[in-house]
């Protein structure tokens, strides 16, 4: 015999917060994963940037298929999925991955959803946190994942879109917002919250030299402007880092100074923090490794938050009887 750890009727609302990371958000459906099977299904899921990507498959029972697609993934598929773009406001358009999310989920808007979902975004140029919980998900999806230089803005109800990790990396406040008693949070960049120490560097002979410039990549039918965009981005060896590593770097040292500040002045309930270092950020052909490192992470705190969860519903007054 076992009580009912999930949310349900006469029990109170449990909300769970996706963090944003890149890559590194294949280790949400392992989190997912060990959830569901303890029997915890969130009434509510908020979502930032790849943790919006997962909650909305997640609510919309394709779970499974974005497992299997993220497993299929190798270095070769990955780049397959960047459609470079040569002008405009974005190193890559997003169109190919915006195709696949919207073949795998069609015309799917929020008020189809059977539990609520919300993605966050933030607006360019007023720098206003959105919370997209009506109409087109993939629209909302991809607006919510549209890393700033990288990819491009997505126009939402005649906004202009990117990523909400600028102004809430870990969506808690979104969940309580929604109602959620119980909040669940997924920080998928603890390893970097350790990294905030200050260093001394003394400048040594010959370190103002500039790089070695690469020699010129030429090749018919656009294909050097193909490689060369490929090696800007992804970077040509462990020693010189690619624009991605630079921007998206820069970029999470921002997201987890926020997110520490936002989860000071609202804390979750519960914390999962899966151990990712050495993910990179643009690692998708890693999943295997990274779903089990969220499945990991969870079933360390299943025990703490089943206990709590009862303890929870006992208070309330609302405790199920047992299920066999």
């Amino acid at each position: 015999m076992a009580t009912a750890a999930s949310s349900g009727a006469g029990k109170i609302k449990v909300g769970l917060a996706l963090g944003g990371g890149a890559a590194r958000g294949w280790a949400h459906i392992g989190v997912l994963r060990a959830l569901n099977a303890a029997g915890i299904r969130p009434d509510i899921i908020a979502g930032t940037s790849i943790g919006a990507v997962v909650g909305a498959c997640e609510i919309a029972g394709q779970l499974d298929a974005l497992e299997e697609f993220a497993r299929e993934l190798t270095r070769r598929r990955v780049l397959g999925y960047l459609d470079f773009n040569l002008s405009g406001t974005g190193l890559i358009t997003g169109h190919r991955l915006g195709e696949r999310l919207r073949k795998q989920r069609g015309n799917m808007t929020f008020e189809d959803m059977p539990r609520r979902l919300t993605a966050v975004a933030t607006e360019i140029g007023t720098g206003h946190e959105v919370w997209l919980s009506r109409g087109n998900v993939v629209d909302a999806v991809r607006a919510s994942y549209a890393l700033p230089g990288v990819f491009r803005p997505v126009k939402v109800e005649g906004r202009w879109l990117f990523d909400g990790a600028l102004v809430n990396p870990i969506p808690v406040s979104v969940c309580r917002a929604l109602g959620a008693r119980y909040v669940i949070a997924v920080n998928l960049n603890i390893d970097i919250s350790n990294r905030g120490t200050i260093s001394y560097i003394s400048p040594m002979p010959g370190s103002d030299q500039e790089l070695e410039e690469a020699p010129p990549v030429t090749a018919k039918n656009g294909m050097g402007v193909r490689q060369l965009l490929q090696r800007q981005l992804l970077g040509r060896g462990e020693d010189v880092p690619g624009i991605s590593t630079v921007m998206v770097d820069a970029f999470n040292i921002v997201q987890d100074r926020i997110a520490r500040s936002r989860l000071a002045g609202d804390p979750p309930d519960a914390m999962i923090s899966p151990r990712l270092h050495g993910f990179g950020l643009f690692d998708f052909h890693r999943a295997d490794e990274l779903i089990a490192r969220g499945e990991t992470a969870a079933k360390r705190e299943i025990e703490d938050l089943m206990r709590e969860l009862d303890t929870r519903h006992e208070a309330s007054g609302s405790r199920q009887m047992p299920v066999v």
